[in-house]
């Protein structure tokens, strides 16, 4: 599981917005997206679709910051 902050999100619209990126995005398994907490939990088949995730998501509009360990 790799969890990542959303910066920005305020909305379900912006909830929206990024839920119709990460379906679109080949090799997520599952995600869970909190608006309250401002954080996506992603389970991803290769850790490479993690920076694809963050890049598709920054592309509109928001920052995004992964926890590190």
């Amino acid at each position: 599981m790799i969890t990542l902050y959303i910066e920005g999100m305020k909305c379900e619209g912006c909830v929206n917005r990024i839920k119709n990126v990460l379906e679109n995005i080949k090799g997520i398994l599952s995600y869970e997206l909190s608006l309250e907490k401002k954080k996506l939990i992603l389970t991803v088949k290769k850790e490479k679709v993690v920076e694809e995730v963050i890049e598709k998501i920054e592309n509109i509009d928001f920052k995004v910051r992964k926890e590190t360990e």
